[in-house]
């Protein structure tokens, strides 16, 4: 259950909580054109509030709403600055910021050019997306037997509404089964993405993840992991991993804004190497949560000042 707040911003405007509220014709709702983020404020060890990597996500979800042709009224400085307006306005130092553009209420049907486009941006609190023992101890997936979408089909690359019904299904999917999370192949049945972050694996020392040809989100807490993974001087490769390539892994994690970088002990049953936290993943784990949380100022282009 998300803790209410007191303020939200919509159309230019911090508006009540209560009082944040569409018609049942909005277009968006019911046909799931539209364009979302997620983004995450952390207090930093020395007391500074930061919103992390705020323009990238802007970036995205302009670049969303140019795929579905759903343009807002706003530019991205001002939706940027709405994000940081919204943690303000509720007293926030840590949270997780949702701006979000979608088609009003007006005309019906699948065609609707001329509705209104509406932007809002809201806040929460929320802490590990997988839970606290997930970050420490890793989580049990399993493959889905929902597939991303082909890329004629869906479009990775948009963090689009209602292409995450896909996503719904193999987390629901997953949960009824007993494990923590899905974990979806592409079209042509190699390893994509679990089914809300991207995926990486660890053989022998190099780290490995999906290419973007995979059906994945082009995530920029993926980007974040491989500058650090480079920094660090662990080799790095994107490609086609398959679905016994995974099982054989000697390391597997998950990445996201929501799931930071959580561990997988476990896919279809088989431990991941030993079924514990690997000595890389540890590694840039620990590395990530300096840089977003502690004083790891390696990156200041990265962080939005509140």
């Amino acid at each position: 259950m998300v803790d209410k707040v007191q303020k939200v911003w919509m159309d230019g405007e911090l508006v009540d909580w209560d009082s944040a509220n569409v018609h049942l014709l909005t277009h968006s709702l019911h046909y799931g054109v539209g364009a979302f983020e997620g983004i995450r404020a952390y207090k930093r060890a020395n007391g500074q509030v930061t919103v992390f990597r705020l323009r990238e996500h802007i970036d995205r979800l302009f670049d969303t709403c140019k795929m579905v042709l759903c343009q807002p009224k706003f530019t991205r400085e001002q939706v940027m600055n709405a994000c940081l307006e919204v943690l303000r306005a509720n007293n926030m130092e840590e949270g997780y910021l949702r701006p979000l553009v979608f088609m009003g209420d007006g005309a019906m049907g699948i065609y609707a050019p001329n509705n209104p486009v509406r932007t809002a941006v809201i806040a929460w609190k929320w802490g590990a997306y997988l839970g606290d023992e997930a970050l420490r101890n890793g989580i049990r997936t399993k493959i889905s037997s929902f597939a991303r979408h082909h890329i004629n089909i869906g479009l990775a690359k948009a963090k689009m509404m209602g292409q995450y019904t896909n996503s719904v299904l193999a987390k629901r999917e997953a949960k009824l089964g007993g494990y923590d999370e899905a974990i979806m192949l592409d079209a042509h049945g190699y390893v994509s993405e679990g089914s809300g972050e991207n995926l990486f694996i660890v053989k022998k020392g190099v780290l490995l993840t999906p290419d973007l040809s995979s059906s994945i989100l082009e995530g920029i807490t993926r980007d974040t992991i491989l500058t650090l993974a480079r920094e660090e001087g662990i080799p790095v490769v994107e490609g086609r991993i398959t679905r016994d390539q995974l099982w054989l892994a000697d390391e597997v994690f998950l990445t996201g804004t929501a799931a930071e970088v959580t561990p997988v002990r476990e896919v279809d049953n088989r431990p991941i190497g030993e079924g514990t936290v690997g000595p890389i993943t540890k590694r840039l784990q620990a590395r990530y949560f300096d840089v977003v949380r502690g004083s790891d100022t390696a990156h200041p282009e990265w962080l939005a000042r509140l």
